[in-house]
């Protein structure tokens, strides 16, 4: 593939020689595979959020702050983010190597989760984000390389992963606080975690030995194109959404004056809205569209914050909000994968995911902005200026709103770059002459 900065070629399959994916068979084990490792491991980390609060309540560590809680929060996830590089980076130093990699995508995702484990058993969360990007980074692309039509389903279902084990892992992990033990919940969640993540890892299987992916974590050429410039730009704008909105709902509950199991209500229900929206949205995806899909989907969660969320006062609202919300706030988990795969084509996803990765890393450490604004200690991103009356949170929701449809915009841009591109290239084929290939092609639908 050409890799100038005039270069929008869509480019899926990286040779004539490469089979198509067989959109099913041995795929459907991947999607149940990395439904797993969204399970175990994203579902993992947003119980913090429970020991956050054990920490907080009983003065656990006298000397720390709420601000260093929820740093150490953040970083799970931005840590997660930043070990691409070396992931990938890993996959090409063994291909060097030994001249071939007979370890596949296993390696990184062993060691990934040996360090998740021991997050939580042995060394107290410091290497919960590290094992978890080693474990999760892997996975993101193979479900693209086992599936087209069906691509975004397939997506749809590993993401809702998340939500199940948010669900799971939130309830769990409190139970056990409260009939066991601190100390025993940490290894329970370790070990059922690590347990469950061992027989994802034996089960997923990529088709790299056919595809044969560029394996380079920082592929520049990749930025003198514009069309992957506004992926990256959408990527990070709706995060900033994202995040401030998924984290902000325990605490918007207690801020309107919702009892302590209400507000625990309103998390579950966030994250069941959240396991039932994404196969959806995959199979809109499908159907209509991966950008037009994620630029609307983006624009009804701006939508939502406006229309739903700021004016919410009472926990049924705030109910309804989180369900609905939670079923769409998440498009870019789903799309993502699908999403690099159109605009850059499969022999480039892992180069173009690791920078997708990385560009999420500063939104995604302010994920417990929320948290530390309401305790007082530290103001971040969104929650810098607290409004004088009224909603207290009406300066974050003013943010979330506008930051989605921002990337709205950003993904409708992205769906005019790429359409002209495919309508260019359909023109040329057909040896249309210059002037008339703009209308050589009203669209094309997605492979």
């Amino acid at each position: 593939m050409s890799t100038t900065c005039d270069s929008l070629q869509d480019t899926e399959d990286p040779s004539p020689a490469v089979p198509r994916p067989p959109d099913g068979g041995y795929g459907w084990v991947c999607v149940a595979a990395c439904f797993a490792i969204n399970c175990f491991t994203w579902g993992v980390v947003a119980s913090y959020g429970v020991f956050l609060g054990y920490y907080l309540e009983n003065g656990i560590y006298l000397t720390a702050t709420p601000t260093d809680f929820a740093f150490i929060g953040g970083l799970n996830f931005s840590v997660a983010m930043l070990a691409s590089p070396a992931v990938t980076s890993q996959n090409l130093a063994v291909t060097v190597l030994v001249r071939r990699n007979p370890f596949g995508i296993h390696l990184p995702m062993l060691i990934g989760v040996g360090l998740q484990t021991a997050g939580f058993i042995i060394v107290s969360f410091a290497t919960l984000g590290l094992g978890v990007g080693f474990t999760y980074i892997p996975s993101i692309a193979v479900l693209s390389q086992w599936f087209r039509r069906r691509r975004s389903l397939a997506n749809g279902i590993s993401a809702a992963g998340s939500g199940i084990g948010g669900l799971m892992f939130s309830f769990l992990v409190r139970a056990a606080i409260s009939n066991v033990s601190l100390a025993w919940s940490l290894r329970i969640t370790g070990l059922v975690s690590g347990f469950m993540n061992i027989l994802a890892t034996v089960a997923i299987r990529s088709r790299n030995h056919i595809i044969q992916p560029k394996q380079h974590p920082f592929d520049m050429d990749l930025f003198c194109r514009y069309d992957v410039m506004l992926v990256l730009a959408w990527a990070f704008v709706s995060m900033l959404g994202y995040i401030t909105l998924l984290f902000s709902m325990s605490n918007f509950a207690s801020s309107i004056g919702l009892g302590e199991s209400q507000s625990a209500n309103v998390t579950a229900f966030l994250n069941l809205g959240i396991a039932l929206g994404r196969p959806f949205i995959g199979i809109i995806s499908d159907y209509f569209g991966r950008i037009q899909t994620a630029g609307f989907i983006t624009l009804l969660c701006a939508l939502s914050v406006f229309v739903i969320w700021i004016p919410a006062i009472s926990y049924g609202i705030t109910i309804f909000f989180v369900i609905v919300n939670g079923a769409i706030l998440g498009v870019f988990w789903v799309t993502i994968g699908p999403i690099c795969t159109e605009v850059v084509g499969l022999g480039e996803l892992p180069s173009m995911l690791s920078l997708a990765w990385l560009v999420i890393v500063l939104p995604t450490t302010c994920k417990f902005g929320p948290v530390l604004y309401l305790k007082g200690d530290s103001h971040v991103i969104a929650l810098i200026l607290r409004p004088g009356l009224g909603n207290e949170f009406l300066y974050p929701q003013i943010f979330a709103g506008l930051a989605y449809l921002i990337a709205s915009i950003i993904s409708l841009e992205l769906w005019r770059v790429r359409r002209r591109s495919t309508v260019v290239e359909y023109a040329s084929s057909q040896g249309a002459p210059e002037g008339e290939t703009s209308v050589a092609l009203t669209a094309r639908q997605n492979p």
